[in-house]
């Protein structure tokens, strides 16, 4: 074989073996990728719970470095005030995170919003709910449990 040849074929295959490291790399990033969370809410889910027509849907991502995005969308209901709160399914817990009012029926998670070392813990726990408040009633009208 030439030297020309073994030049043109080193380069080659160190090209195969940068790639097949990059496809391993992309492999691991799978598992630490953001993790979405779709989710109806409900009266029902409410502690004490609500009888209302009222419900909700969200998608809450929540990203590998703690980064919060997302919203609810309300059906049936003028919410006055939408949160994530730090409990378990059943109970009551603490405002994490208030979110913003968007449009008519819609809630937001305010931009570059993370999570605390202890809300992280709550989240992969299962202990992080959202719920809507309204003037008919503001300890909470509609809830979904968020899960990672």
């Amino acid at each position: 074989m030439s030297t020309v040849q073994q030049v043109v074929r080193r380069p080659l295959w160190a090209i195969v073996g940068v790639a097949a490291i990059l496809v391993a790399g992309c492999a691991g990033q799978s598992r630490t990728s953001d993790s979405a969370t779709s989710l109806r809410l409900s009266g029902a889910n409410q502690v004490p719970p609500v009888s209302s027509p009222a419900s909700g849907t969200s998608t809450i991502t929540v990203g590998p470095d703690r980064s919060v995005t997302g919203s609810v969308t309300t059906t049936g209901m003028v919410g006055t005030a939408a949160h994530i709160h730090q409990a378990a399914a059943g109970q009551n817990g603490p405002v994490a995170i208030p979110l913003t009012k968007t449009s008519e029926n819609v809630f937001s998670v305010p931009p570059g919003t993370r999570l605390t070392d202890a809300q992280w813990d709550a989240y992969k726990a299962g202990n992080l709910y959202i719920n809507v408040h309204s003037d008919a009633n503001k300890g909470g009208q509609i809830r979904g449990q968020l899960r990672p």
